[in-house]
């Protein structure tokens, strides 16, 4: 007995059910959902971190505004803002003569221990000599070191050289200070630039200043701006040694004489509050003038040591 054949289906719903088994689904895959997780946590972290940042200079910001002598408590906006406040800071603090030693100590000390770690770091990140890490871990003493255990000390080594009330006084020690780290950053850039670039430029006859010069320093304009910007901001808050110092007020820094300011005027907290601000301009000016290098500077710096 001959077994039939099932009868065929039509052509339409043929297509259908192929059309039903390929149909997609309308539901996102689990890693598109843990994305979109990671960057929401990620954008609510860095908002509560630049609200936390920015809410003490609000806060000093709106203090500095409000009428001489009042008492101010808390984050409150004046009615009236007294932008008259930065004026009397200025003249009765002499911030001129303050911000201009600030400029010139910095102007000598910046590019001056920027030479050195540059140099320093080449060396130490792409030659091999006797003692090379004896010397580098002796450079890196000065990073886990106390600087206020050496002020005393410092102090009298510095009256004896008669550097006291002198800006030399303030910039060899700011110097010596910023070394060591400067050598750790740029030893780490240059043990991460490609051998084989360093290499070619010996074959081809390049000395070591040559190569350094015109193949590795602009490789390294990042990380050598971001370098100098940190130099620059520490030397321009630099409170402690300059109060020690530099104790003639002709001479004084912008930090020490903040804080000779501040004694003199305890009961102007808006006075106080404008001439911090009126410290602070040139390294905020500064840091969002050269935001996008900094952070670029940053990530090129974040290499193996």
């Amino acid at each position: 007995m001959a077994i039939e054949a099932p009868p065929a289906q039509p052509a339409i719903k043929r297509a259908t059910a192929v059309h039903r088994v390929v149909k997609p689904t309308s539901r996102r895959p689990r890693w598109v959902w843990s994305t979109a997780l990671s960057r929401g946590a990620i954008y609510a972290f860095l908002s509560i971190s630049s609200v936390i940042v920015l809410l003490p200079l609000v806060s000093i910001f709106s203090v500095s505004l409000q009428p001489a002598g009042t008492s101010v408590g808390g984050l409150q906006w004046p009615a009236d803002p007294q932008w008259s406040n930065y004026v009397a800071a200025w003249t009765t603090g002499s911030f001129s003569r303050l911000m201009m030693n600030s400029l010139v100590v910095a102007a000598v000390v910046v590019p001056v221990t920027v030479t050195i770690t540059v140099l320093a770091g080449y060396a130490f990140g792409t030659m091999k000599f006797r003692g090379s890490n004896v010397l580098f871990y002796m450079f890196l003493i000065g990073l886990v070191m106390p600087f206020e255990a050496t002020v005393v000390p410092l102090y009298y080594n510095l009256r004896s050289m008669g550097l006291i009330n002198v800006p030399l006084g303030v910039m060899l020690p700011q110097i010596a200070l910023y070394t060591a780290f400067g050598v750790f950053w740029m030893r780490s850039f240059f043990r991460s630039t490609p051998l084989a670039l360093i290499e070619a430029a010996r074959i081809d006859g390049a000395s070591s200043l040559r190569i350094l010069f015109s193949v590795l320093l602009p490789l390294a304009r990042p990380a050598i701006l971001t370098l100098a910007t940190l130099y620059f901001i520490w030397s321009w808050n630099e409170f402690l040694l300059a109060l020690v110092i530099l104790q003639s007020p002709e001479v004084q820094t912008a930090p020490a004489g903040l804080g000779l300011f501040v004694g003199q005027r305890l009961s102007d907290i808006p006075g106080l509050s404008a001439g911090a601000i009126i410290i602070s301009i040139p390294t905020l000016v500064l840091y969002v003038i050269l935001n996008r290098k900094i952070i670029s500077g940053i990530l090129q710096g974040a290499v193996k040591g």
